[in-house]
């Protein structure tokens, strides 16, 4: 990653690797299909979706994991299923040379969703 004033999601995830990008897309994919509501922007620079102008999933690549950030309470549900990963307040650490965990993400991003109605 070369810069850090993105103006879109698009522009961010093609400035990562092929491999990066893969990881990236899916994890947006994810998002997009359990909250299609869910409005897309930058936000610290990194792609950042807002439901109701209300900050809802953030996540962003780095050199050698993907950082997930779906607020305490959803990774506080998720404890058990995330107790393998490298974990900050809030955020969660992926490993980009492990697969995704896309199935566990999607369960998150649904459990978040509805913890915001």
């Amino acid at each position: 990653m070369v810069k850090n004033d993105f103006k879109t999601v698009d522009e961010y995830i093609q400035s990562f690797p092929k491999k990066t990008q893969v990881h990236l897309k899916s994890i947006r994919a994810a998002i997009k299909s359990v909250a299609q509501e869910a409005s897309e922007q930058i936000s610290y620079c990194m792609p950042a979706y807002k439901i109701n102008k209300k900050p809802f999933i953030y996540f962003g690549a780095y050199e050698k994991h993907i950082g997930f950030y779906a607020t305490p309470n959803t990774h506080e549900k998720f404890a058990k299923q995330l107790s393998k990963y490298k974990q900050g307040k809030g955020s969660v650490q992926f490993p980009l040379d492990e697969p995704m965990p896309i199935e566990l993400i999607t369960k998150m991003i649904q459990f978040k969703l509805k913890s915001m109605s």
